[in-house]
């Protein structure tokens, strides 16, 4: 934002810059005919303050003392052939004559004034600048500058902040604020933006709250009659076929496993932040959940701060992947401190996963096709790189040394 402030501060300062010169030049052209009669009206006035041209050179001395009081001047009064017949201040140079009788007007330090009298004579008048002609200039262009560049920055900066707000709430949106506005003010476009701003942010906001509560509400109706079938499926079977009986249950127990996932992975989309933290002592929980699957386990006492039900999640999701694509016997998970991260590596002595597959496998509900027939929804691993991204690393796939996969995430 700060560029675009600069920019903008910039493009002002060098749209003023332009119009000063354009006017300058402008007025400049239009000032000449009136200069030229202004020039021709002193000459006639100069004319009559002059003794004639035949009088006697002493006689110039008082008349030309007096103009040169008027115009605050050094004069000097040419004959009609150009021979000089008086001057009065400080003499004029011949390079100096000779440029204010050819017509140049502006010098370094002196402003020179050439008047033609009607009698044929000429009178030439120079104005000495007292600190040098650009240094006056550049001293008013600087002082002028000055005041459009302490003009335009009240300008310029109340409209970048409105930006910067802006930016703000865009932001805290994006970070899962779903209550971010932005305060209208004005009626221009950036009040327009501001508005459509508000707008889509209220529109999403319902969007999101009303997939919470379908999510919410799907969750206990599902839920409800899933214990139903369960209790109906024991009494039902009775002990007379217990392969019948573990079928449904697996089943049962499948889908109740899909919609906690299902949950889980709504709130974490819906909440990009932990909403709480505490120490966790990742060895232990790894071979907590280690034990369910017979996994090996190795490794050092580590603490992270996480959330626990997250990060016990996550632990379990990769055991129970390993052990689906592969040998249990073979699966190991390990907890290490590398370069001031935490780490948990899981490793399988399975089939492996393509190269082509190693980035999909993290996205919701994809399932390589050589696991179609395995039971799941496709979230486990997507909601272990969610899980990981949430306190503050991620997850990867990657091949494992003999053959086989290895699952590394960063905490």
């Amino acid at each position: 934002m700060k560029r675009l402030y600069l920019q903008i501060y910039a493009t002002l300062l060098a749209v003023l810059a332009v119009f000063a010169l354009a006017w300058s030049a402008i007025w400049s052209a239009a000032m000449a005919p009136h200069e030229a009669r202004m020039f021709e009206g002193i000459a006639r006035v100069a004319a009559q303050a002059l003794p004639p041209a035949d009088a006697p050179a002493e006689a110039f001395a008082p008349a030309l003392r007096e103009i040169g009081d008027a115009l605050l001047a050094d004069v000097a009064l040419f004959d009609a052939a150009g021979a000089l017949v008086a001057a009065a201040g400080t003499p004029l140079s011949g390079e100096e004559l000779a440029r204010a009788r050819a017509g140049e007007l502006h010098g370094h330090a002196a402003y020179w004034m050439r008047f033609a009298l009607p009698d044929g004579r000429e009178l030439v008048a120079r104005h000495a600048y007292q600190h040098g002609h650009w240094v006056e200039i550049g001293g008013m262009a600087a002082l002028l500058a000055a005041l459009v560049a302490l003009g335009a920055y009240p300008l310029v900066r109340r409209l970048t902040r409105r930006l910067e707000r802006l930016r703000a709430r865009v932001e805290a949106l994006g970070a899962g604020d779903l209550g971010a506005r932005v305060d209208v003010e004005g009626r221009d476009e950036v009040a327009a933006l501001a508005r459509s701003f508000n707008g889509a942010a209220a529109r999403i906001e319902r969007l999101v709250e009303a997939q919470r509560t379908l999510l919410a509400g799907v969750s206990h109706e599902l839920r409800t009659p899933l214990a139903r079938i369960r209790v109906a499926a024991e009494l039902a079977t009775d002990g007379a076929r217990p392969e019948l009986a573990a079928e449904i249950e697996r089943s049962v127990a499948e889908l109740d496993e899909g919609i906690g996932e299902l949950l889980l992975a709504s709130r974490l989309d819906a909440q990009p932040l932990l909403a709480q933290s505490e120490p966790v002592d990742l060895l232990a929980l790894a071979a907590e959940e280690a034990a369910r699957t017979g996994a090996q386990v190795r490794g050092e006492p580590l603490s992270v701060a996480g959330d626990a039900r997250m990060l016990r999640r996550l632990v379990r999701n990769l055991l129970e992947n390993a052990c689906r694509h592969g040998d249990a016997s073979c699966v190991e998970i390990a907890v290490a401190r590398e370069g001031g991260r935490s780490l948990v590596r899981v490793d399988d002595c399975g089939p492996g996963v393509p190269d082509a597959e190693r980035e999909r496998i993290f996205e919701p509900f994809y399932r390589p096709a050589a696991s179609q027939e395995t039971a799941g929804l496709g979230l486990g691993l997507a909601l272990v790189r969610r899980i990981a991204r949430h306190h503050g690393g991620d997850a990867r796939c990657l091949a494992r040394p003999g053959g086989g996969t290895r699952f590394e995430v960063v905490l």
